[in-house]
């Protein structure tokens, strides 16, 4: 029998689970619009969301990433805004009132803003031109300004969605979280670029590298892939629990499709991708991997390659917008279509 649940920890994720979809108001729950209501439509689309990532970077980018917003709240259709990381350039101090400057600023949004971790905002920190931070401090730092009510989302008007954290084991994961809206599932997993942080801290340690990596880097490393393969299991498995229509999942790394298998820049994401495919062929209806890093905007099937086997149609990556392109793709949900998701790229004027 085909089977979700390979690496999920015991019971306890399916009783969390359990208890969150019995908490929620129907099957998309979470999101779930009120009957009669009066909110316009894009056409063909049941609801859309905004997808942004990599901006603003440097200061200079504040107001025009301010225009973003503007555009973004002006949308009526735009139920949620969906950030995949990367809230700074890669070479900017990670001091504190930058950070918590971005996330005021993402507070205009006047609907819920969810928010993944991307690496030049902790793992990146390291670097001299970025303050030689210790990146796990960072990083605790960053969780406790993002995620101050892991229960919800922030914005102006929050969505309640259930997070890692209130799973045994996986405390600490404040950012991976999941909700449904209209019978589609979304979720968020904590997967960042410089390798998934298996590049060496060198600013913060000289004595760093890849052949002797740091304990502390190491054991953070395999800690995080293991909650994101979890957290891909409970995806999944909520997905077939409510026999969803589709699933958007979004991260902050390109974990580097374009890369053999066995190239050392794929390392930190092999493992995710191989479970994530497993589990797209299990599924057999429309999964969409969202992310960031390198800042052209491009939509492919990095599953349906002559190489692959079976071949996987149902799967489609979209990499966002990026610094200094300070734009932001609409993402609709259209039932009537094969694909499920359809996409519009908001081109922001200067």
């Amino acid at each position: 029998m085909e089977n979700f649940n390979v690496r999920r920890p015991g019971g306890q994720m399916n009783r969390v689970l359990g208890l969150w979809l019995c908490m929620t108001t129907g099957v998309g729950g979470v999101l779930q619009a009120e009957e009669g209501s009066s909110v316009p439509r894009s056409p063909g689309a049941e609801f859309s969301f905004a997808l942004i990532g990599d901006l603003p970077y440097e200061d200079e980018q504040v107001a025009s990433f301010n225009r973003l917003i503007d555009h973004v709240n002006r949308d009526c259709t735009v139920q949620f805004i969906l950030h995949a990381g990367d809230i700074k350039g890669g070479g900017e101090r990670c001091d504190n009132d930058r950070i918590l400057a971005r996330f005021a600023q993402y507070q205009r949004f006047n609907r819920a803003f969810i928010y993944t971790p991307g690496d030049n905002e902790w793992t990146d920190c390291h670097r001299l031109s970025s303050g030689g931070y210790y990146p796990l401090e960072r990083l605790d730092f960053l969780r406790r300004t993002f995620f101050p009510a892991p229960d919800q989302s922030t914005g102006r008007h929050p969505i309640r969605v259930l997070s890692q954290s209130e799973v045994r084991g996986f405390e600490d994961f404040v950012e991976n979280v999941m909700f449904v809206r209209n019978n589609v599932v979304f979720g968020t997993l904590h997967v960042v670029g410089s390798n998934n942080d298996l590049r060496p801290w060198t600013g913060f340690d000289p004595f760093d590298s890849v052949d002797h990596p740091r304990d502390d880097r190491l054991a953070e490393f395999k800690r995080r892939r293991d909650a994101v393969l979890a957290w891909l299991d409970a995806i999944f498995g909520q997905a077939k629990e409510i026999e969803t229509r589709g699933i958007f999942i979004t991260m902050q790394a390109d974990p580097r499709f374009d890369l053999p298998q066995d190239d050392p820049d794929r390392t930190g994401f092999k493992e995710i991708i191989n479970h994530l495919r497993e589990l797209t062929a299990i599924f057999k209806k429309p999964v969409v991997l969202a992310h960031g890093d390198f800042h052209e905007y491009w939509v492919d099937k990095p599953f349906d390659t002559p190489h692959d086997d079976p071949r996987l149609p149902h799967f489609t990556r979209i990499q966002t917008f990026g610094s200094p392109r300070v734009n932001w793709v609409k993402v609709g949900i259209a039932p009537h279509l094969p694909a499920l998701f359809v996409f519009e790229q908001k081109i922001i004027s200067p």
